[in-house]
């Protein structure tokens, strides 16, 4: 139906308005819309509103200052109650007819929360990651977390995100590679080691022994070479581990009632472990071995991977409050859950080995891979011993 035809559709306007584009025109007809009573939509694709005459000094033909025209409707705007702004947006479709469309916009996320954010500034000084400033032209750079001019409005700072890193992409934890990079190059090692932290609990050791596939994703072998990310890694966990070891504080434990069992403390075990216990729920992991760790203990020789790297990123998780059961083999699921457990992770790992098949194989005296270097990391070969050590099956 047209507005037109109803008389008091003219003393009562309803319904709602969308203006597309956060410029001096789209915010003089939000206003002017606003006035009569529509519920105004305001859709801008940057992170605040102001157009391209925010980004400019002076107006021709009378040279006046650009802020100082703009800055009265930007405070009117943004103060507006039948203004709603809608940032880091586009229109994707339009269906409908006059007096009934129906619009599907797109929203980037800002990532910081507007109505929280008082503009202080503090995230800016503290980011490693340097960009091109669109704003100013690319004349010059600006950090990845920014606020798009001093006047903006929202009066919010927002955070720039190009997707996701071929390197993070292609890691099998999604280790945000290029975040802990940008910090080691501004010497913020303990900062670095949290953003590694956040993603693996094991650092130290992924810094020495991971196969490293980000490597082989990086664009900058497009160029001349990879960035060698396993050695930076390494290379800031052990400037972290010079200094003697602190406690980690231990994780709130918020569904007492809630149990969880895992089998074994292997890698997955431990990852699976500490994820859980931060989620609030008690665990307790089971492991046969007389030590925690898995193929990472006793799998690798300590010359590649030292025993107090591994024991170190092991009692991290501990003292979050991880209860680990040694020389604890679990050959019954359903004594488990006698116990009072509500779930069971089963992560045993690969500590069978494979023996080839050729004649021989059987022998007394050939030894499995597996179980040879498990031995030797528990110490069942004196030095200089060639003999076999008893079997524990």
């Amino acid at each position: 139906m047209n507005i037109n035809e109803n008389p008091a559709n003219l003393q009562n306007p309803v319904g709602a308005v969308m203006v597309i584009g956060g410029g001096i025109a789209g915010m003089q007809a939000s206003l002017d819309l606003a006035d009569q009573g529509f519920k105004v939509f305001m859709v801008e694709k940057e992170s605040a509103i102001g157009g391209k005459m925010a980004q400019l000094d002076k107006t021709f033909p009378t040279n006046d200052c650009a802020m100082c025209t703009i800055s009265p409707k930007l405070v009117e705007t943004g103060a507006h109650p039948n203004i709603e702004i809608l940032t880091n947006s586009e229109v994707l479709d339009l269906k409908g007819q006059v007096g009934n469309f129906t619009i599907r916009v797109h929203c980037e996320p800002r990532y910081i929360d507007p109505s929280k954010c008082v503009a202080c500034n503090d995230c800016a000084d503290v980011c490693p990651v340097n960009i091109p400033d669109r704003f100013n032209e690319n004349l010059a750079p600006r950090k990845a977390v920014y606020k798009l001019y001093p006047q903006a409005v929202p009066n919010a700072y927002a955070i720039e995100k190009a997707g996701i890193a071929p390197c993070r992409d292609a890691c099998p934890a999604g280790q945000r590679a290029q975040g802990y990079i940008a910090l080691i190059r501004e010497g913020r090692w303990a900062d670095a080691m949290r953003v590694i932290k956040m993603d693996n609990p094991f650092p130290g050791i992924c810094g020495r022994i991971c196969n490293h596939r980000c490597e082989t994703a990086c664009n900058r072998g497009l160029v001349d070479e990879p960035i060698n990310i396993r050695a930076l890694k390494r290379f800031v966990t052990d400037k972290v581990y010079e200094k003697e070891r602190q406690p980690v504080e231990p994780t709130e434990i918020k569904f007492i009632d809630k149990r969880v069992a895992i089998i074994g403390a292997g890698p997955c075990g431990l990852t699976a472990a500490q994820d859980i216990i931060k989620e609030g729920y008690p665990v307790t992991v089971f492991e046969a071995m007389p030590v925690a760790g898995g193929m990472l203990r006793l799998g690798v020789p300590e010359y590649r991977l030292p025993t107090e790297i591994i024991e170190r990123e092991v009692q991290d998780i501990i003292d979050l409050g991880v209860d680990i059961r040694l020389n604890h083999r679990v050959d019954d699921l359903d004594q488990i859950f006698e116990q009072g457990f509500h779930a069971v992770l089963i992560a045993v790992g690969a500590h069978e080995g494979i023996r080839l098949p050729i004649p021989g194989a059987n022998l007394d005296g050939v030894l499995i891979n597996t179980r040879f270097l498990r031995d030797v990391r528990l110490g069942k070969y004196d030095n200089g011993s060639d003999g076999r050590p008893e079997s524990d099956d």
